[in-house]
This record gives C-alpha cells, structure tokens and sequence, in this order.
C-alpha cells in the first residue's frame, strides 16, 4: 500500500468508521428484526463516539484521495459539532420512541447516513467531493423526514423536502458545471488560482449564484427557506430536532469552506449575495415568527433568522468573521438542542401537545422545567449575559470591523423584534393560568436541558467562553 493511499485512509478513518458501523448495524436490525431496536440505537452511539474520538486522537493535517478530502482544524471543529448534534439526537430519541412506538432500527441507521454524508461536505475540497457528500446526507434526511409511514403530516414533510431537495440540487449542479466551464477545474484550490490569474466572467458569477443558492437551501436561508415551517412541524420531533442542529453545521461549514476557498478571489461578488441573503433570513426570521402558534414551526423561523446572524460574519471575509461563525455555529447548536429537549419533554398523558399556549402555567407545574427553558429563550434573543448575546457580539463586531456598518445595525434591529417572540414564551409559561403540567421527562432529556442551560449561562467564564474561542480561532486560522 503507498504511502500516499495510507495517508487517505488515516485521514479518512472518522468516515470510513461510520460507512462500515452502517452496513453492519443495518444487517444487523435486517436479520434480528424488532429485537435489535434499542440495540441498534446503542452501538450507532458507540460509533459516532469512536468517530469523534479517532478524529480528536488521531486527526492530522492534510489532503487526500488526490486533493478531493482535506482535514485541517476548521474540518475537525465543524465535524465534532456535527458528531455531537447527530450523538444528542440520537439519545434525546429514546424515550420518544419507546412513547410513540417510533422504535425503528432503521432511524439511527439513517441518522448515521447522514452524519457520514456531513462529514464528507465539511472535508469537500472538490466540487464533486461536495455534491456527494451533500446528496448523501440529503437523501437519508428525506427519508427520515418521512419515516412514520402512518402520519400524514410526516408523509407531506418529506415530500416536500425531496421535492425542494431536488430543485436545489439541479442549481447546484448547474453552478457546478458553468465553474467547471468557465475555469476548467473542479478543486477549490485550482478554482482559486484560475479566478486569481484572470479576469472575471460574468458566467462565472452566475455559477457562482447558483452554487451559492443550492447552499442557501440547506442552512434553510432565505429566499430558499420554504420548506423548513412545513418539514419541521411535520417530521416527528426527534428527527426535527436533528434536521435543526447537525445538518446546519455541515452546510454553514461548506458555505464558509467554498467562498473562504474556491470564490476567495472574487469576495467582491460572493459578499453582495451574503449581505443580501443574511439581512432577508434575519427579517423573515423575526417578523414571519411573531403569528405562529405552534412551537415546531416557531423554532423553523427562529432557525432561518439564526442562520441569517450566522452569515453576518461571513459577509465580513475576515479572520475574525470566520471565527465569529464558528462560535456562533457552537452556541446555535447547543440552545436548539436545548431547546428540542425541551419541546420533546411537552408530554401529557394522552400524548405530545405542540401548542404555545399549552406552555401556560408552566412555572407553577415545573419551575425547574420554565427556569431552564426562559434562560434558553433569553439567549436565543441575545440577552446578556448568556451565550447567545456573545455569539451575535463576536458577528457584529467583525462586521463593524468590516466596514458593513448598515448589515451590522439592522442584524441588532432584527434582534430587538425577533426577542418579542421569545419574550412571549416566556409570558406564557411565567403569568398565563396553568393549563395542566407535563408528566416527568425522561432521564435523557432532563440531562441534555440540564446541560444546555448550564452551558448558556455560565458561558461568560473565561474557561468555558475562553475555551471555545481558542478553538474558533484555530479553525479560523485554516483560511487565512
């Protein structure tokens, strides 16, 4: 074996662990049947934690498979979130399952699949590397958005995801193919240099649109966010959960990966589209939010605005920006996982309720409960002192250092409105009369908002703030 393949293979063992930890725990639910559930669902946590653990013990530097996979420290920092939200997810699902008879082994199956297809879109340093990587976590989230066959919300959810999916898809193949025609490459790095060599077409700027486009649809930005209210409300919760937190990792990471990497050139072009795209998520976000009634379909809109907050740093094509989105990603993921163990613990005896007002009272039921989740809301809104209003800080600030001083004002406009909503959650649960408590959540839940909450609030110590954004800044520094 040379030592060119041997290099590949290392640096691809996270993947190659997940790819084989699939195959065998899909022969095994096939030939065991029902019996293998909860045993399926075990061992895919026990490889998604080898995973992590071969990429943080043993993940080095470099390219491979010819330049078409590179693993550098923004790769790994995007890739453990990623692994950590799929992880989350899959625990958070348990008691959900045993209550809802979701028990399937094809769900962590799939949830693997797709966390592979992840982790292939975050080392993408080719455009096919990218296609396939993203085709592959989309097609196992179609199917997860319609795996209980016998709802009909969850049916239409995943109909039109894959419809929509689709759509995306064919941009982004045809931004692929007019880059490929106009430069002659298909690797970030040549596309770089042949952007850096000559002088700009304006084909080449719709392929970049294109590609751009099909991007925006997986981070659910606007104007390609429609179908996020809809899956969200119909998927089953868990799998909602999950479609909220991994995957917009992944796709956030390849955003910043191709525009920080293939488009670097010709930032002047790719900025517009990013101030453009991020100040109408972050508009959408707050306003379209402020009417809904049900909690699933809220926490869509909060996604899509959150995401527009995201691209903000993005937008300044600075080191700072760059690493202001890598700590917003990590603080973003931990407040929705927080968040979805929060909306997984609404149960009463007849069964999961999904209303806003069913939250009345909760203060009076469960305190703890309502204590936990206000201080999640007050950071989604950006609050000080909690994590939220860091993450949206770091963003701003390189914005403002950017120059974008418009972009980084209506982000903060944006905010003010979009804290309404949040701030009404918080009304409902702290002085509306009890609309009846909730029966006990699962040891699993009450850990991950436990967690969560913890986190949120105690985020402004230099050892757990300083922390995360020492490792920002590593990752950052992966591009400049």
């Amino acid at each position: 074996m040379t030592a060119e393949l041997t290099q590949s293979l290392t640096l691809a063992m996270p993947e190659l662990i997940l790819a084989a930890g699939a195959m065998v725990l899909l022969m095994i639910g096939v030939y065991s049947g029902e019996r293998a559930n909860t045993t399926v669902s075990g061992l895919a946590v026990a490889v998604l934690i080898g995973a992590g653990a071969w990429m943080l013990v043993m993940g080095g530097d470099g390219s491979a498979f010819g330049g078409a996979f590179i693993s550098d420290p923004f790769a790994r920092f995007m890739k453990l979130l990623s692994l950590v939200g799929s992880l989350v997810t899959l625990v958070m699902s348990v008691g959900f399952a045993r209550a809802e008879r979701f028990d399937k082994f094809e769900y962590p199956v799939l949830i693997m699949l797709a966390t592979l297809g992840m982790m292939l879109m975050i080392s993408a340093s080719n455009m096919l590397t990218l296609y396939l990587g993203l085709e592959l976590q989309s097609l196992a989230i179609y199917v997860l958005a319609a795996i209980n066959r016998d709802s009909l919300r969850s049916t239409e959810a995943g109909l039109k995801y894959f419809v929509l999916g689709a759509l995306s898809s064919g941009m982004l193949l045809y931004g692929i193919s007019l880059v490929y025609g106009y430069t002659g490459n298909t690797g970030f790095a040549e596309i770089a240099a042949a952007l850096g060599g000559a002088e700009r077409q304006l084909g080449l700027v719709f392929g970049l649109v294109f590609v751009l486009a099909g991007l925006a649809f997986k981070i659910s930005a606007v104007p390609f966010h429609m179908w996020t209210p809809d899956v969200y409300e119909g998927a089953p919760t868990p799998i909602t959960a999950f479609m909220a937190a991994a995957p917009k990792m992944a796709a956030m990471a390849l955003v910043v990966r191709v525009t920080m990497g293939a488009f670097e050139p010709i930032a002047a072009d790719w900025q517009q589209i990013v101030v453009f795209v991020s100040i109408a998520s972050m508009a959408l976000g707050a306003f379209a939010a402020i009417g809904q009634r049900n909690i699933k379909r809220l926490m869509a809109y909060s996604s899509i605005g959150h995401m527009g907050y995201a691209l903000v740093g993005l937008a300044a094509n600075s080191e700072a920006g760059v690493r202001g989105v890598a700590i917003y990603m990590l603080i973003y993921l931990v407040m929705t996982l927080g968040s979805f163990a929060f909306i997984l613990g609404m149960r009463r005896k007849d069964g999961h309720v999904e209303q806003i007002d069913d939250l009345a009272g909760l203060s009076t039921t469960n305190p703890v409960m309502a204590t936990i989740f206000t201080l999640l809301m007050f950071s989604l809104a950006g609050i000080p002192p909690l994590a939220g209003f860091w993450a949206k800080w770091y963003v701003f600030l390189a914005a403002i250092d950017a120059g974008l001083f418009t972009l980084a004002v209506i982000g903060v406009l944006a905010s003010v409105v979009g804290a309404y909503y949040y701030l009404r959650i918080i009304k409902i649960m702290w002085f509306d009369e009890p609309a009846g408590g909730f029966v006990p959540m699962t040891g699993e839940l009450r850990l991950v908002l436990a967690l969560s909450g913890t986190f949120v609030l105690l985020y402004v110590l230099p050892w757990i703030g300083g922390s995360v954004g020492v490792m920002a800044e590593a990752a950052a520094k992966t591009f400049f």
